[in-house]
């Protein structure tokens, strides 16, 4: 038997920051309609301190804050605090788990996603899949004597930062940290930070020209995707770096690359399966016999198997479709997310999209790509009210400016870090060149060049040249007449190009 029935003109699912940004964009654009927000959390997620740091980039705050708080502020907006039981789009009808039903014109799906764990439901496997959580999860360590982290994106990269008083395994599946934002180079950049006691003065600024070749130099072909394959860097690219080899760059970090997990065994199983598990690494010849005891063994795809208390799953998300699919036929992308086009629209009629739940099925700009972020999290959800809001006005409306070039502000190590355009060299194939300056212990800096023209950028440090070279990814000016004087510290290029 059906509950009570409400009626709104525009109806939200999810708390975060995607469907909070969302409702309040509808909210003050429609100050006389109710907004319906669902969500299973009785907190939401609010930006707190947004600063517009450039053109494309954005620094803001995240804060929980209860519901209430954001009802205050948006009188119209109603927070229902109810997971979502089933959505039936060709009736325009939303069922939450409390047994209420909801009829709306406009509805906008921002359900998030959750951690990809790498075992479902074993105790001893944490998922973690925002610094949220991973702020949260240090608390949990006080306990922890040996802790595995698998995992290569910003997350585990924090996480392993973070971690004091407790060793560390950290299995990674490719050959160098931080895979998902960084090259090689960059990661090599900020090792040092993970032992450094006291600041490091910095050596003498070194300029590198890479051409894209012999890949095997970084990159094993067998291992590493096509698609996923960075640049290579030259063999010198360490030169001035001064590299303690990726062993052991801390006394109690030790690194497992090119390696996934292949089982957990809860301490009984391993018992009986009569194996030997490992001691923490101390040097590149040990492989002495753990006489400990542990709660649980993680088997590497190497043949390795250590001991620990827990394990932390971070390899990334999944977008969070399942409870809207029952019923509906939704386009879904490769990577599971609900397709959204360039107005933010699912397929099907009135129910759009947005945040880490959509895939981004338009034609994207050359220098725009599609990332998991609460940056975009949050542009997308402003974005996709606009054009609910244009929908229900008749009116058109153009693409944001937001998806005109990808720009993230992050820290990473305690270093700004900033990644603009395809940073990484995303899909731009082999025809492509790297410039690289570095100061050890100051800064790193990594264009992306193609035909003379700057595709993308890693900034790490206070370099101020976050402005300079988002304009010159933003109107692809010709650079080949700089040559490498494009990155040389003593010529200010903010100069060329005011």
């Amino acid at each position: 038997m059906a509950g009570p029935v409400a009626r709104g003109r525009f109806a939200v699912v999810g708390g975060g920051i995607a469907g909070v940004t969302c409702a309040e964009k509808l909210a003050a654009e429609f100050p006389s309609e109710d907004i319906f927000l669902m969500t299973a959390s009785p907190v939401i997620k609010a930006v707190t301190n947004f600063k517009q740091v450039s053109k494309t980039l954005e620094e803001f705050d995240i804060e929980e804050q209860p519901s209430s708080l954001l009802e205050k502020r948006y009188p119209n907006i109603r927070v229902i605090q109810s997971g979502v039981k089933q959505l039936k789009s060709d009736e325009h009808k939303i069922y939450t788990e409390d047994g209420k039903e909801y009829i709306y014109e406009k509805l906008c799906l921002c359900a998030g996603a959750k951690p990809k764990l790498i075992v479902e439901g074993n105790p001893y496997v944490l998922g973690i899949r925002d610094t949220d959580s991973a702020q949260a999860f240090q608390k949990n360590l006080a306990q922890a004597e040996r802790i595995v982290v698998v995992g290569n994106g910003g997350i585990a990269l924090e996480l392993v930062y973070e971690i004091q008083g407790c060793e560390v395994i950290w299995a990674i599946k490719d050959r160098a940290i931080g895979n998902t934002f960084f090259d090689a180079g960059a990661a090599e950049f900020l090792i040092p930070k993970l032992t450094a006691e006291s600041r490091e003065t910095p050596i003498e600024c070194k300029r590198t020209k890479y051409m894209v070749e012999g890949m095997e130099v970084y990159e094993d072909r067998s291992t590493a995707a096509p698609d996923k394959l960075g640049s290579a860097l030259g063999p010198d690219w360490h030169e001035g770096l001064h590299l303690k080899g990726t062993k052991e760059f801390s006394h109690k970090v030790h690194i497992e690359i090119l390696c996934e997990v292949k089982k957990i065994h809860l301490q009984q199983e391993f018992i009986q399966l009569q194996q030997t598990s490992l001691t923490f690494p101390k040097g590149e010849k040990n492989v002495e016999p753990d006489e400990v005891l542990w709660p649980v063994y993680v088997e590497l795809t190497n043949g390795k198997i250590y001991g620990c208390n827990f394990i932390v799953s971070a390899t990334g998300v999944v977008p969070n479709i399942e409870p809207f699919l029952h019923g509906n036929n939704f386009a879904v992308g490769e990577d599971g997310g609900l397709k959204v086009d360039k107005h933010m629209h699912t397929s099907l009629p009135d129910v759009y999209a947005a945040g880490d739940i959509c895939t981004a099925a338009w034609e994207p700009s050359p220098v725009w790509h599609q990332m998991r972020l609460w940056t975009q999290a949050r542009q997308m959800g402003w974005y996709a009210a606009k054009c609910m809001v244009a929908d229900a006005l008749g009116e058109s409306i153009d693409m944001d400016f937001s998806f005109e070039l990808f720009a993230h502000v992050t820290k990473f190590f305690n270093y700004k870090v900033v990644v603009l355009g395809k940073y990484n060299a995303q899909g731009l194939g082999s025809d492509h060149e790297l410039m690289l300056r570095c100061t050890k212990g100051h800064e790193y800096v990594k264009v992306v060049m193609q035909n003379g023209r700057m595709m993308g950028a890693v900034l790490i440090g206070e370099t101020d040249l976050e402005e300079t070279f988002e304009n010159l990814i933003l109107n692809q000016m010709d650079l080949s007449a700089y040559g490498e004087d494009l990155l040389n510290p003593d010529i200010d290029i903010e100069d060329y190009f005011d």
